[in-house]
């Protein structure tokens, strides 16, 4: 079966607790970080998008749950899941944390149409040592209906995490809080520099 093409004709076939579930916790409405394909449809993209928000930005996930769950996967610019989008027309900064399927290199395609934070998370990302490329066709998040795209200032930033960086933040705890630190502090010199 193809992927569902929104959250209605999504939920209308499988059940929330058992195929899915959401989790959302609202901070700092200014930022939203979500993962709107984790738990098993792109695996630990939400640990990571947790570990930025950690107790400061708002955190939204939607989850794969079942054995299978690419055919959960709704394309970013057709996410619509009501409490994502309620979130989103708060924040000001989102960033969205996807999985890229390479499972041999080690890098993090940043895309979106926020290009200072664009700019920023790169700089920082490679200051710390990960590896960051250029989004490939399809994975440049410049929609402007990508779900990263759908805050107050229609420019967010999306992260496309490779596979072989995913298992390294899932297993080495202090990579993970690397990462995160960095994330985070590229969105904190843009909030600072917004005033």
């Amino acid at each position: 079966m193809a992927s569902y093409t929104n959250f209605k004709e999504l939920a209308s076939r499988e059940i929330e607790g058992r195929d899915y579930q959401i989790k959302l916790k609202l901070r700092d409405p200014r930022v939203l970080i979500m993962a709107p394909h984790g738990g098993k449809i792109e695996p630990t993209t939400e640990v990571i998008a947790e570990a930025i928000a950690v107790e400061d930005y708002s955190f939204y996930s939607f989850e794969g749950l079942k054995g299978d769950s690419r055919m959960l996967h709704i394309e970013s610019h057709l996410f619509d899941e009501p409490q994502a989008l309620k979130a989103l027309e708060k924040a000001e900064i989102v960033v969205s944390v996807h999985g890229q399927i390479d499972q041999n290199e080690e890098f993090v395609m940043v895309g979106g149409l926020n290009a200072s934070l664009r700019s920023e998370i790169i700089q920082q990302l490679e200051t710390a040592g990960f590896q960051t490329r250029p989004p490939t066709e399809g994975l440049m998040g410049t929609d402007p209906r990508n779900i990263c795209n759908r805050g107050r200032s229609r420019r967010g930033v999306q992260l496309e995490v490779s596979r072989k960086v995913r298992d390294l933040l899932r297993t080495n705890k202090y990579q993970l809080q690397t990462f995160a630190n960095t994330v985070e502090g590229a969105i904190r010199i843009c909030l600072d520099r917004k005033g």
